[in-house]
């Protein structure tokens, strides 16, 4: 079975997605099937160093990158024009048994779905959160003409979409579409725990053995609530702690947040990492004490899942789709997204020390058992199976 997958970006910048596809297809190879990736140069508002226009090893994965059109206008480049992708796309695209397009609003999987059905490929499409109704409501006028002109026929055709979450998929099932749906969440590369990772944490943030540390480690966009956990966090001072935000965003909304953490009192409680991966990034999520995310929408959450994976409970709200799992089995924390409630909770953390590593203990457990990537690329195999037979 050869299976293409189209994503705009697999570009760290872009958070969860581009990791997602990037361990999809490494897990998809290693059962058998013939998966590879063809994307853009994109790398948020530069462009990544690679070579264009052939298949390389990136990330232990085939990828094929085309150049994406960058002129100064910021919209312009995030829709991820690439007419040469296009063309590669009308000639190849039939060579494949059924192509998985991740993304919707967004010009290489509009311009898949579109060549799909005009050549009659079979596709199912990833909507990565876009069909949920917070993100439906940024810019809801632009999005709603391009979802009726364009991309409810796109999506009408697939033979299914793809969701990652029960969430998502009752916000997606009131939009009307034709398509069939199934719900198949990320899975995770349960990394090895690193036995000194607390100390190495806090030497390099030059903080006492003792101290404890909250970890905010996403992308900085007001998607994320950050307007809800630092007033949160500024009513518990009294409480000795570190808030870490680990992740980078626009100059203009970094700003911003910096305005928050001084009117919150909280800018001497925080320290600004800035964007982090690979041992770093393992070191800043396993040495913390707790990972919160008051997100306003998340269709996943894949960084919840690192979180709960190295035993770190996690405090989340309602928009974030691990909330449910997290409240099933006693993982965390899930307040409302309100600021006293997440306050309320954040102290209850606070207060009972021994219930918050028996939260992380359970989740380590439950994680490693069910969201191995192994476990979800056999699972993904049988869907693909069963969608082109």
């Amino acid at each position: 079975m050869k299976v293409l997958h189209i994503i705009p970006s697999v570009a760290s910048v872009r958070g969860g997605p581009s990791q997602a596809i990037i361990e999809t297809v490494k897990s998809l190879r290693n059962i058998g099937v013939e998966a590879e990736i063809v994307t853009t140069n994109d790398n948020g508002d530069h462009l990544l160093d690679v070579p264009m226009g052939e298949w390389i090893e990136y990330k232990q994965v085939p990828v094929q990158f085309f150049p994406r059109f960058s002129p100064p206008i910021h919209a312009i480049r995030e829709f991820a024009f690439s007419h040469q992708l296009t063309l590669w796309l009308w000639k190849n695209a039939a060579q494949y048994d059924l192509l998985h397009i991740h993304a919707i609003f967004s010009y290489a999987c509009t311009a898949a779905m579109r060549i799909a059905r005009l050549q009659g490929i079979p596709y199912i499409v990833r909507p990565l959160g876009q069909l949920c109704k917070w993100s439906l409501q940024q810019s809801p006028r632009k999005k709603q003409v391009y979802l009726d002109l364009i991309e409810r026929a796109n999506i009408n055709q697939s033979l299914a979409i793809h969701l990652t979450s029960e969430q998502e998929q009752q916000e997606v099932s009131l939009l009307g579409f034709d398509a069939p749906s199934f719900v198949l969440p990320h899975g995770l590369a349960i990394p090895d725990l690193i036995s000194n990772a607390r100390h190495r944490l806090r030497k390099q943030l030059n903080l006492a053995d003792d101290e404890p540390v909250i970890l905010f480690l996403s992308r900085l966009h007001p998607k994320k609530g950050l307007d809800y956990i630092i007033p949160a966090l500024g009513k518990l001072l009294n409480h000795r702690f570190t808030f870490i935000l680990a992740g980078s965003g626009s100059p203009e909304y970094e700003a911003e947040v910096e305005s928050l953490l001084i009117a919150n009192g909280m800018r001497e409680r925080t320290r600004f990492v800035g964007f982090v991966e690979g041992e770093t990034k393992n070191i800043f999520m396993q040495g913390a004490d707790l990972f919160v995310l008051t997100s306003h929408s998340e269709n996943f959450g894949i960084a919840v899942l690192e979180a709960l994976a190295v035993g770190v409970p996690v405090l989340v709200t309602p928009g974030v789709a691990l909330a449910s799992l997290v409240q099933q089995h006693q993982l965390g924390y899930v307040p409302q997204l309100e600021v006293l409630d997440i306050a309320s909770a954040l102290d209850d953390y606070f207060s009972h020390p021994q219930a918050a590593k028996d939260m992380g203990d359970r989740a380590r457990k439950l994680i490693v058992k069910n969201y191995t990537w192994t476990r979800i690329a056999e699972h993904l195999s049988h869907i693909y199976m069963q969608l082109i037979n």
